[in-house]
């Protein structure tokens, strides 16, 4: 396969890729046909796979105006992936024009190409890391410098502690940098749920095996103990079409089918 200019050397061009993959489902074009092929193959089990993505991406736009609408300028996201279709930089940015944003994922392809996105954007960096080497993650300069001054900062990890297995310990990762936020800053997570879907749920777990991030999907109440430490914003961890909908019409009868929860918790 021919390397395209936006793939760096070294990347497995042959195992699909999470981040590509969930690049595909939104429609975007930084993918292989490797990671197509994995999601047709996910798809023919679950055709609402590309629905329940763009409802996560919907609810970390909303998330995030929210947070901005309420004066927060800095922002940490995690497990961004390909940042196509509004960045968080592009929706804070909206609402507070001196906000100040660092990604981080661990895939080289996804840091790639959003250095190249972001080349020439001081206020935006991007970090190659690890949520499951969280203390290499919250010692690097450009998060450390997000935190320095003691303003309030927003951590995004959506749709990423799903890749994180029960032996990494999730709530633990979550934890150590939570005791690192000043006061006022926030959590806004959402993960996959196994209550959502329950007879697609072990199917889907299976195919991500054959990733190099599998998926840990979680129960409502697993989830939700994540945001220990932080107090939750109404309406709570709900399905993702549930959180603080546009239009409440735009739900739906069963929101559930989207399987994925979600919330925002502010740490006092």
């Amino acid at each position: 396969m021919r390397r395209p200019s936006w793939v760096p050397e070294g990347t497995d061009l042959d195992k699909p890729n999470a981040a590509r993959v969930y690049d595909y489902y939104l429609g975007g074009s930084h993918n292989f046909e490797v990671d197509r092929e994995m999601a047709r193959k996910a798809m023919a089990l679950w055709p609402e796979l590309p629905q329940i993505m763009r409802s996560n991406r919907a609810f970390l736009r909303r998330a995030v105006t929210f947070l901005a609408e309420r004066g927060v300028t800095r922002f940490l996201d995690i497990g961004s992936g390909i940042p196509t279709f509004g960045a968080v930089h592009e929706i804070a940015r909206a609402i507070r024009p001196e906000a100040k944003v660092v990604y981080v994922d661990r895939d080289p392809v996804a840091v790639a190409h959003s250095r190249l996105l972001l080349e020439g954007d001081p206020a935006s960096s991007v970090v190659q890391a690890d949520l499951r080497d969280v203390d290499d993650l919250m010692a690097r300069p450009e998060v450390a410098e997000l935190l320095a001054e003691g303003e309030p900062v927003a951590v995004l990890l959506v749709a990423v502690a799903h890749f994180v297995s029960d032996d990494e310990d999730p709530r633990k990762l979550i934890g150590v940098i939570r005791d690192a936020l000043p006061s006022g800053s926030a959590l806004v997570l959402s993960h996959a749920s196994l209550e959502g879907r329950p007879d697609q749920a072990e199917d889907h777990q299976k195919l991500y095996r054959m990733t190099p991030t599998p998926l840990t999907m979680r129960t409502h109440e697993q989830i939700t103990a994540m945001f220990a430490g932080f107090d939750l914003v109404e309406p709570g961890v709900v399905y993702l079409p549930q959180w603080r909908p546009d239009q409440p019409e735009s739900v739906g009868e069963h929101p559930e089918r989207m399987t994925g929860v979600a919330g925002v918790g502010f740490r006092p």
